[in-house]
């Protein structure tokens, strides 16, 4: 039964995008109308005047005299993690390329811009230059095989009577039966017919079974339709794919030996005249994986997949080697796909990190040796590069806990590198590595910290900042990418912290009369306080009796410090927000009459922390904040007597979620009590916390260390010094108490620590 050729609407559906587009007319193809990948799939613009275009994210499986079929990756459909491919007969000379039907596979012919394709029962050619116009179309009677095309024929295979496999030629003018070609043996199997040179189709076919099995490759004579030349290739060598390449003086195979990280690899070139056969050595390389051609005197060879390798490789590269003296050089950086045109040039779908990536022409140059020549770009570079980046223009160093999610979008994987991120005022950095990055996206979350010489760690400073990101190729394709960027970092002045880096500062005062501050970084993973940076403050701190973190009571950049010395003169010193402060200011005398100082708190719900302070007949008066540097605290206000059963109070914040800060009471039993406050400089009854706490010299109201959006306490003794965290609750306000090595490496008598 004769079965009609199918609808050329199978062929094509109409590219509706501008460089995608079918052209219309009379002889076109004719489609339905359906849109063609518009964006990754899109032909970039020529990289030069004198260069083609070509789609990104595609490659060559045929080449015309004036064209080239492609395929072009897409988006996975559905669940299915495996690219979707588009195919495309793409012309050469920028007009619109023209998509076919995904389900037939096509193939050139070596002829023109003819091409092939092949179905159950039936097969057909094609003439592109002719808006692809029908030349033949044959369906096949029972049994017989669609074997391939070359030049202007299409080829099948059947058995006899007497199961012997006979080939037959349809060609573009013949019967749909064809002549049966001469010179196949009857025994032949897995017959497949390709385009070789303008007078010759490559036949590749196997004899033989099991252990016995041998692989064949011919020349079959277009003009008399026989088999005239035939080589016997070792078992180790492979036929499928472009693991074959003919010319008009050679034929050239590649062999896969022993596994050693890969197969042994030769590549094999014949003399077809005087039968002489040339072998070298290339290196390992997974079976299948090598593109070989031949180029006049030269066979070309290197790795489909050079690009995605994640190491160094010898057949990295697309290479020329003489078949006169055995030289080499390089051509390409690397290869993808290959195909021959009709005048025996080798197409290469590779690149370059000069010229990017695209299709390059591999034909003898002046001297006759092989020379690599860019015909169309896809606009893509070979070497790594920066796609696009994710990284905001100001970054609030106090949202979403203090992650900020960072991105960067490489054009490959295979690479190795780092982000380095640094303040620019202080040249701190924070460093982030990284190895073979999923898709190419370099992906973290910024934890807002910098690197501490000494200690590690230390939370990050406001201000302006640069990022670089550098990238390695694994494969030594193109040179380390670097590539640089900037942003703004912000943060909200913290209680207790008096360098801005959002992080609470322990002051300590040694015997000498030094004052110290400790930087603190809160370690998640081991649940603990430590230190980030250890600086002098200034000496003749001991002529104070009492120094209180008073946190920012005078409008300034950071958390201010009150200091009382032995006549009872109060001085303030405003944080200048780097960690040191300005000279002191006197607040005023008298204050030798308090026996106890809290301050840090806001009391009252108006944003400014108050002070309070209790006398010796046990009398709690409150100083509400102003805001002003010249008079930081109104007037005393009396709100309570009986407060001389407590030895340490310490303003801790709103630890208890109610209306404005807290205190907490230590008494002589060492029981330490909450008065929450009510937002009214007054407080509610006390709540009994625990007992135990005289076990510590100094309770300080911390603020928030571990950066949850609670106050925290920190308590210092002889036996070490810990950190309790603020719950929120106010039956239980601290949670069990952590380690803090805090301050570290002082090897010195504390005679206070604020």
């Amino acid at each position: 039964m004769i079965h009609a050729r199918p609808d050329r609407r199978r062929l094509v559906v109409a590219a509706v995008v501008t460089v995608l587009a079918v052209t219309a007319g009379g002889g076109a193809l004719a489609a339905p109308a359906v849109a063609a990948p518009v964006a990754d799939g899109a032909i970039a613009e020529a990289a030069a005047t004198d260069v083609g275009s070509f789609p990104a994210k595609s490659t060559i499986y045929g080449a015309g005299a004036t064209g080239h079929l492609t395929r072009t990756a897409g988006p996975p459909i559905g669940e299915s993690t495996t690219p979707t491919y588009t195919h495309y007969w793409l012309p050469s000379d920028g007009s619109p390329a023209t998509e076919l039907n995904w389900y037939y596979q096509y193939t050139s012919t070596g002829s023109g811009d003819i091409i092939a394709t092949g179905w159950a029962d039936g097969a057909a050619l094609y003439d592109m230059a002719a808006d692809g116009a029908t030349i033949k179309s044959i369906s096949f009677g029972t049994g017989r095989t669609y074997a391939g095309a070359a030049g202007r024929a299409l080829f099948s295979t059947l058995l006899n009577d007497n199961g012997d496999r006979l080939i037959h030629m349809h060609s573009a003018t013949g019967s749909w039966s064809g002549r049966m070609t001469t010179g196949l043996p009857g025994t032949a199997t897995d017959v497949k017919v390709k385009p070789g040179t303008a007078a010759h189709a490559l036949v590749t076919y196997t004899t033989g079974t099991g252990a016995d099995t041998k692989k064949h490759i011919g020349l079959l004579d277009l003009a008399t339709n026989a088999i005239t030349e035939t080589y016997e290739l070792p078992a180790a060598a492979t036929i499928g794919k472009s693991n074959l390449a003919v010319s008009a003086t050679h034929v050239a195979w590649v062999e896969y030996g022993e596994f050693n990280h890969g197969h042994d690899t030769t590549v094999v070139a014949v003399d077809r005249s005087t039968g002489t056969r040339r072998e070298a050595k290339v290196g390992t390389a997974w079976r299948s994986d090598i593109e070989v051609g031949l180029v006049g005197d030269w066979v070309t060879y290197g790795s489909r997949t050079g690009l995605t390798h994640i190491e160094t490789h010898t057949l990295t590269h697309l290479t020329a080697r003489s078949l006169k003296d055995g030289t080499t050089r390089k051509l390409l950086d690397h290869t993808l796909t290959a195909a021959v045109a009709p005048d025996g040039a080798q197409m290469v779908r590779g690149g370059t990190v000069e010229q990017g990536e695209g299709v390059y022409r591999i034909a003898p140059g002046a001297d006759g040796a092989p020379t690599a020549t860019l015909v169309a770009s896809s606009g893509e570079s070979t070497k790594v590069a920066l796609l696009g980046h994710k990284v905001p223009a100001a970054i609030d160093l106090d949202a979403n806990g203090g992650k900020a999610p960072l991105e960067f979008t490489l054009s490959r994987y295979n690479v190795r590198g780092t982000v380095t991120l640094r303040h620019v005022a202080t040249g701190k950095v924070d460093v982030t590595g990284f190895v073979q990055p999923e898709n190419g996206v370099v992906r973290f979350d910024w934890k807002a910290n910098l690197r501490n010489e000494v200690y590690g760690i230390e939370s990050a400073l406001p201000g302006a900042y640069t990022w670089e990101i550098s990238a390695e190729p694994m494969n030594a394709i193109g040179p380390t990418l670097k590539e640089t960027g900037a942003f703004t970092a912000t943060r909200k002045a913290a209680p207790h912290d008096f360098d801005g880096n959002g992080s609470p500062d322990v002051l300590v005062r040694d015997t000498a009369g030094r004052l110290w501050r400790t930087d603190t970084h809160y370690d998640a993973t081991n649940k603990q306080l430590r230190p980030a940076e250890q600086t002098l403050v200034g000496s003749g701190w001991n002529m104070f009796n009492q120094i209180e973190a008073a946190g920012n009571i005078a409008g300034g950049q950071a958390g201010d410090l009150v200091a009382r010395d032995t006549t009872g003169v109060l001085y303030h010193y405003l944080g200048k927000g780097d960690g040191t402060f300005t000279a002191r200011t006197k607040i005023g005398g008298g204050w030798q009459i308090y026996n106890k100082i809290a301050a840090g708190s806001d009391l009252n719900g108006d944003g400014r922390p108050d002070l309070l302070a209790t006398d010796n007949a046990g009398a709690l008066w409150y100083y509400k904040g102003t805001g002003s540097a010249s008079a930081p605290y109104a007037s005393r206000v009396k709100i309570g007597g009986g407060w001389q059963i407590y030895n340490q109070l310490t303003a801790v914040g709103n630890i208890a979620g109610g209306a404005a800060g807290d205190l907490v009471a230590r008494d002589t039993s060492g029981v330490l009590w909450l008065y929450q406050g009510r937002g009214d400089g007054t407080f509610a009854p006390r709540t009994r916390i625990g007992g135990g706490w005289n076990a510590y010299t100094h309770l300080v109201g911390i603020g928030d260390a571990n950066r949850d959006g609670r106050p925290d306490l920190y308590a210092y003794g002889p036996n070490g010094a810990y950190l309790y965290k603020g719950t929120g609750s106010a039956t239980a306000p601290f949670s069990a108490r952590e380690w803090a090595d805090v301050p570290h490496g002082m090897q010195l008598t504390h005679t206070s620590v604020v």
